[in-house]
């Protein structure tokens, strides 16, 4: 039986790291949280989910997709590597 593996501790600190990596970016900005969400084409209470690194009550983390993470992005001017700095492992390494 499989785990959803959203639901890790791990998962869990990415999506608060990833939320303190938009606002950060977002504040040197100068950008509200209601412009980047305009901007980007997604719902300000989307964009606040993800800023706050929120988790569902099962545990797992609210992470967007990917083409939401692009468009942020594209309006906070920052690369997909410096805004998802370390992400979590799905599987076991292999020995």
């Amino acid at each position: 039986m499989s785990t959803n593996p959203a639901s890790t501790p791990e998962w869990a600190e990415f999506s608060r790291a990833l939320g303190m990596n938009l606002r950060r970016r977002r504040d040197a900005l100068g950008l509200t949280q209601e412009a980047v969400a305009e901007r980007a084409g997604i719902s300000l209470y989307a964009y606040q989910q993800y800023e706050r690194g929120a988790v569902t009550k099962d545990g797992a983390a609210t992470n967007p997709r990917l083409a939401t993470v692009l468009m942020i992005c594209e309006v906070l001017d920052v690369s997909a590597e410096d805004l998802l700095l370390q992400v979590p492992r799905l599987l076991p390494r292999r020995v």
